[in-house]
């Protein structure tokens, strides 16, 4: 959800775009596999997927960070704290409100699920919880040198922290990503331009990440302490690289509008998701277990897309999406969606 005005960059799109497609695929077809009680032909690309997901995620937000990390805190906190927050109050709100019919035998569990989403975040929720949090801890420790960071950083994700409270087990994960992508920036854009420049290598370096990271997967291998790190580390930067020739060759460019508009399909999919589970669950149309999770994946990434567009069309229920002049501790005029943050 961006909030400065900077020119937008094609392949970071094609890069978010990408991941929240996986992140979608993710959902969905945990979620169809747990309601049919069987795979289907989508979980094997999940699995694959899985050591660089939520790593490049990570890389791709802290990449714009410099330009206002040095900002003083309020207008730091305005646009990396309170713009979370209230994304996430809000769209907590809405998916307590769809589910509340669940607890109808007991109203007072959503006045508890509610009010325990704020100490451990709810659902799908979970990233734009967590990025606030990197934001103020990165501010705080910029001046401290960016190894030390670095390696304080690693030594969490290789540990193994799993203390069931999403904050500190996720912090220990994905901090390194967002850091590297914070300071590493300059050399993550060299990568993407290099990769344009060289593309029959890039493919040649791709194909044998992919062989790299599909053994590990399937070895059995690839969350172990040490190789997860040096998975997502990778796998980040391949798709870095991916991205960097998608934009070059101007291919696939649906991933540019959904890297575009991530943030509005993360915050909903969660309802196209769960409407077209059900309906494949009550109707028994689809019996392939894959084609039903891809229906479902494409649902929830372009309903929200829809929406988005029907919102801006009509001006109405803008707020779903974008931060209201009341929700800043500053008022300025609202940025267009063609800017980062």
């Amino acid at each position: 959800m961006p909030d400065t005005a900077a020119p937008r960059i094609d392949w970071v799109d094609y890069a978010k775009g990408f991941c929240i497609i996986l992140v979608v695929m993710m959902h969905s077809t945990l979620g169809v596999e747990a309601a049919f009680g069987k795979e289907g032909w989508t979980h094997a690309f999940v699995e694959f997927a899985k050591p660089f997901r939520m790593p490049d995620f990570f890389l791709i937000s802290g990449l714009f960070l410099a330009r206002v990390i040095d900002r003083n805190w309020r207008e730091y906190s305005d646009k990396k704290v309170i713009h979370f927050a209230y994304f996430y109050i809000l769209w907590l709100s809405i998916q307590i409100a769809v589910k509340s019919p669940l607890y109808i035998n007991d109203p007072s569990l959503i006045l508890h699920h509610y009010l325990f989403a704020f100490i451990q975040p709810f659902g799908t929720m979970w990233f734009i919880y967590l990025l606030p949090i990197f934001f103020i801890v990165t501010k705080l420790a910029r001046r401290v040198p960016a190894i030390v960071i670095f390696f304080l950083a690693a030594g969490l994700e290789i540990a193994p922290i799993e203390t069931g409270w999403v904050l500190i087990d996720e912090f220990a994960a994905r901090y390194v990503y967002f850091f590297l992508g914070y300071r590493a920036a300059r050399h993550i854009f060299i990568i993407a331009k290099w990769a344009q420049e060289h593309a029959g290598l890039a493919l040649a370096g791709l194909a044998l990440w992919a062989l790299v990271n599909g053994f590990a997967v399937m070895a059995g291998i690839s969350e172990l302490p040490g190789i997860s790190l040096a998975l997502g580390l990778i796998g980040a930067v391949a798709v870095v690289a991916l991205s960097a020739l998608l934009a070059k060759l101007r291919l696939m460019s649906f991933l540019r509008y959904a890297g575009q508009n991530s943030i509005v399909i993360y915050l909903a999919f969660f309802l196209p998701m769960a409407a077209t589970r059900t309906f494949f669950l009550k109707t028994d149309l689809i019996s392939n277990i894959g084609t039903i999770t891809l229906i479902v994946t494409a649902m929830g990434v372009i309903f929200p897309l829809i929406l988005h567009a029907l919102v801006k069309r009509s001006r109405t229920g803008l707020f779903l999406f974008e931060r209201p002049d009341w929700a800043r501790l500053r008022t300025r005029k609202l940025q267009s969606a063609g800017t980062y943050g």
